[in-house]
Parts: structure tokens; sequence; C-alpha cells
């Protein structure tokens, strides 16, 4: 229960003072472009007579409204956070998703790999076991931020030269349009939010232990339906929010 002097209410209690140097500089912040640098702990500190500690919670309060992101050894930055929408009538492509947020994108390939299919595998690529397949492992970047670290499996039998094409193109589902002339369309997906294995934090550069957006996905070709592509992805939740559509708005229910 929240304490209260005699005859006042909940209202009357005055909130603690970092509280409420993080409202009002949130509101300051929010007129204000993604990237831009916020003022430091000192800043603060100076600006509201308040100490360090006061001043260092409250930017920690932005951080956790998703206000602003800190950056080790380069300061604190107002944050953007888009909407990453995942709907049947959605291309399956980071690249695409991030740009009809209104975000620029970018990817960065960090293993391009022939391997035999791993067993766990097999029955979402409906291969044997051991079948050649390309292992793909990217990190997504979100207006420069890295935002995303992805581990693809696409079947040799799709297309034969993927590495080269990857890193000429930042679009996986492009490339499969062009090389493999197939029409990726998403057969399955599923969203959670989890802690990561250790090698995504070192990856995308934030803290361990920290939960991120899993997800997972298989897209198949829209003419064959065979499979094409299975994909697991982590995303900074400081970076989008995962949103999924299922159906059009105001689209009755099947029966």
């Amino acid at each position: 229960m929240v304490p209260t002097r005699p005859g006042g209410t909940v209202s009357d209690v005055k909130s603690p003072r970092y509280l409420e140097i993080a409202d009002q500089l949130a509101a300051e912040l929010a007129d204000c472009r993604p990237g831009t640098r916020v003022a430091s702990e000192h800043d603060i500190s100076v600006r509201f007579g308040v100490g360090r500690a006061a001043s260092r919670s409250a930017l920690q309060e932005l951080e956790r409204r998703l206000v602003v992101r800190r950056v080790q050894g380069a300061g604190t930055f107002v944050n953007r956070r888009i909407d990453y929408v995942i709907a049947q009538d959605r291309q399956p492509s980071f690249t695409a998703t991030v740009r009809a947020a209104g975000a620029t994108p970018r990817v960065q390939v960090r293993v391009t790999e022939r391997m035999p299919l791993p067993a766990d595998l097999a029955p979402l690529l409906e291969l044997p076991p051991g079948a050649p397949i390309h292992h793909v492992i990217r990190v997504g970047f979100i207006d420069d931020v890295p935002s995303g670290w992805s581990q693809e499996w696409i079947p040799v039998e799709v297309t034969a030269d993927l590495g080269p094409a990857l890193r000429a193109t930042e679009s996986l589902e492009l490339v499969l349009r062009q090389l493999g002339r197939v029409q990726p369309v998403r057969s399955w997906c599923r969203v959670g939010l989890d802690v990561p294995p250790p090698e995504v934090p070192v990856g995308l550069g934030t803290d361990h232990g920290i939960p991120l957006w899993h997800i997972e996905s298989l897209s198949r070709d829209a003419d064959t339906t065979r499979p094409l592509l299975y994909s697991e992805t982590w995303h900074r939740t400081d970076c989008l929010r995962v949103v999924v559509e299922l159906g059009a708005p105001g689209a009755p229910p099947h029966p």
C-alpha cells in the first residue's frame, strides 16, 4: 500500500526527485531527433541542483523507459524505437520491414559457409540430416545501431552461390528471388522474449543477461511450397517493438 499523510490521497505523495527530473527530461527529449546527445550526469546535477546519484538515477530511468540509449565510452543519446511488423502479407525481409517503419537498415555478413544440415533442423527444412545447406550469420543495423543477430539456414539446392551474392546485396530475400527464382513467403513464425546465448550480446555490444526479442521463422516458396529458409533472430528491445498482425484490421473472424 502506498503511504499517505492523514487525510491525504495517493496523489499527494511526492515523487522522488530523480523521477521528477526524468519526467521533465523525457518531455524535452520528445521533440529531439534520434541520436541527439543527452546532457551528462554532471550537467544534469548542475542544472537541477542535485547530486550525481540523483542525476544518474534519472538517466537510468530514461533508459528503462527506452527514451535514451547509453553507449559505453560515448555518452547518452535520444533513442528511436520502431515497430517491426510481422504479417502474412509482408515480405519476410529485415531490410524491407525496417524501411517500411521509416528507418534505415543495414546488414553485415559475419559468416557464410556450407555445412551438413543439423538433425534438429532437418524436419523444418524437410531434408535428410546431413544434407548440404548454407549457414549464414548476419548482424542487422537500424539507423547504424546494431539491432539484431540472426542465423539462417538455406538448402544449397535453392541457390548454389549464396556467399558472393549476399556480400553484394544486403537483402537475403532479394538474393533468393533473383538467384533461386523463388517467391519467399512466411510459412510460420514464433516470437518470444528470452535471454540470448553469450555470442549474441557480444555481437550486438549489449550487456549479458538482458532479454531480447527471439524470432524463429520458416519461409516457403509461394509456388511449390518447398521450404526455402529457416531463421533464428535476436533483436534488441530498445531498438524495436515486435508487432504481429493476424489478418486485416477490422476483418471479421473466420468461422
